[in-house]
């Protein structure tokens, strides 16, 4: 009998055990496929910029050359990417969104373009979904996060190491409220 309640309880402690696992595989796996969307977002916004650059070289070379010298430094974002490249490929972008805007003022012409207007709309609508897919990958890392740190479950993902993931960080230049002096 007591042989009995003995492999009752191993048993009991081992379905528990891999349901644990396979509750944090599955939500490691989230984290991953919601850091891959931003990836996904974020080489259509290159693709957006790599055709506003090229609306840019019929109005200045230099500037065209210098931002497909900054299209050619993107890197791929995947499941495996870490925070810190999926944020340094959003510098990136933004450093060219920045630059064309620069251009776009020194040109009126490029400005009232309609191909230039369709193609700005793109990126806005990219950085739009890249926004949100950034909230789901930080609701995805909060989820993982308070399951591999909330006991019962943190015995399991310490046993079989899962650590804790970083959040996207929002810079520092977005969370202040911009002027509205006109």
């Amino acid at each position: 009998m007591t042989a009995l309640i003995i492999i009752a309880v191993v048993a009991a402690l081992v379905l528990w055990f891999i349901s644990v696992q396979r509750k944090l595989v599955n939500v490691d796996e989230m984290c991953k496929n919601s850091l891959s969307q931003i990836g996904v977002q974020q080489s259509s916004r290159w693709d957006a910029l790599t055709a506003l650059a090229e609306l840019v070289k019929s109005y200045n070379e230099h500037e065209y050359k210098t931002l497909m010298d900054v299209i050619a430094m993107r890197k791929p974002t995947d499941g495996t990417s870490s925070v810190e490249d999926v944020e340094a490929q959003e510098k990136a972008i933004s450093g060219a969104i920045r630059q064309i805007n620069v251009v776009a003022e020194q040109y009126p012409d490029l400005k009232a373009n309609e191909n230039y207007a369709k193609a700005m709309d793109s990126v806005n609508t990219y950085e739009n979904q890249v926004r949100m897919s950034r909230m789901v990958y930080n609701d995805s890392v909060t989820n993982y996060n308070r399951m591999i740190r909330q006991i019962p479950d943190s015995f399991v993902a310490s046993i079989l190491h899962f650590a804790e993931r970083k959040y996207l960080e929002v810079e520092q230049q977005k969370t202040s409220m911009p002027s509205m002096k006109i």
